[in-house]
């Protein structure tokens, strides 16, 4: 074997050894940190609060569905009352399958909206507290919403824009109560389902 073969065979050696050097490096010192979010992750609770506002939505609009076919009236009862909000009192006596389906989705709109705020604070302040403790909060804040919505907002703004108070004078308040508090009470029940738990950081080799 040549002289100049021998060297070419060492120079590949030595080339072989410094590429398993760095591999070892790479392994050693090349390491990258999982992203794992603050314990607050306000995007993820965002849309936990929209999605769980939709299913407490849902539960309570069947809710009423029931109660109203029980007592003989239609089924959607409640839908045409909060449809006389843009329509007037022409809304109380709807047929029009297409208007009340487009009802049932701006009540499901709204309460995906409505879950968000509800959810935040059950999650951000509440979220390791006992399930009664949420419960008892949840029940505050369901009744809260029910004053807001219907004697901060609806009791004025309706006679104002439409001319008259369809929502407040169709709607017993115990079925009002009752709408929200059902609302409330169901995102605590499905609320763990939505809430941002973190996990433990952990170091990931590269290429892995």
């Amino acid at each position: 074997m040549s002289t100049d073969t021998g060297d070419k065979i060492n120079e590949i050696d030595e080339l072989k050894q410094r590429i398993v050097r760095l591999e070892s490096e790479l392994q050693g010192e090349g390491v990258e940190k999982r992203w794992t979010p603050p314990q607050f992750y306000f995007a993820y609770e965002l849309m936990g609060g929209m999605t769980l506002g939709l299913i407490a939505a849902g539960s309570s609009l069947l809710f009423n569905i029931i109660g109203a076919s029980m007592t003989g009236r239609h089924p959607l009862e409640l839908i045409r009352t909060y449809l006389t909000f843009p329509m007037g009192e022409k809304a109380l006596t709807l047929e029009s399958d297409f208007a009340l389906a487009a009802g049932v989705c701006l009540y499901l709109l709204t309460g995906m909206i409505g879950g968000i705020p509800i959810h935040l604070i059950l999650s951000r302040y509440f979220g390791k507290h006992s399930f009664g403790a949420r419960f008892m909060v949840a029940t505050i804040l369901g009744i809260g919403v029910w004053l807001v919505n219907f004697y901060g907002i609806i009791s004025w703004l309706q006679p104002k824009l439409i001319g008259g108070n369809w929502i407040l004078e169709n709607i017993p308040k115990w079925v009002a109560i009752a709408t929200h508090l059902i609302f409330a009470w169901t995102m605590v029940i499905v609320g763990r389902l939505g809430q941002f738990v973190p996990i433990e950081k952990e170091s990931v080799p590269v290429g892995t």
